[in-house]
Order: C-alpha cells, then sequence, then structure tokens
C-alpha cells in the first residue's frame, strides 16, 4: 500500500513534460485572444465604413456629423 501512496505522490510532484503542454495552452489562450479582437474590430470598422458611405451618398445634419467641430463650430 506505502508504494502505491508513494508512486502517486511522485507522480504528482513530477513536473517534466508540463512545459510543453503549458506553451500549447497559451498559445491556445492567445489565438482564441487574437480571433475575438478581430471579430469585434470587424464588426466596429463595419459600422464605420457603412456610415462614411450613407453620409457621401446622402449627407444631412442628421445622420452625419463634423468631427473635432468642423465648419460652423466658432472657430
Amino acid at each position: 500500500m506505502k508504494t502505491v501512496v508513494f508512486a502517486v505522490r511522485r507522480f504528482l510532484a513530477d513536473e517534466e513534460g508540463a512545459h510543453g503542454v503549458e506553451y500549447a495552452l497559451i498559445a491556445g489562450l492567445v489565438g482564441i485572444g487574437f480571433v475575438v479582437g478581430a471579430s469585434a474590430l470587424g464588426v466596429s470598422l463595419n459600422g464605420f465604413l457603412n456610415n462614411v458611405s450613407l453620409c457621401i451618398n446622402a449627407p444631412s445634419a442628421a445622420t452625419c456629423s463634423v468631427p473635432f467641430g468642423g465648419a460652423g463650430a466658432g472657430g
């Protein structure tokens, strides 16, 4: 019985070979983060470019705004 307990303790204390698994987990998490970030950026950029397209085709004060104050801002 003692040999089984010692074998289990030795197995749990052994850290050899864990480096590759840790690197794989880190790479997977970085990949997931990259995909989520790129997706969010794509959605945001798509909305921005759609607004620009609408403002170029049919400019109106209700849908288009001039950034940084623009003309008529008193300056």
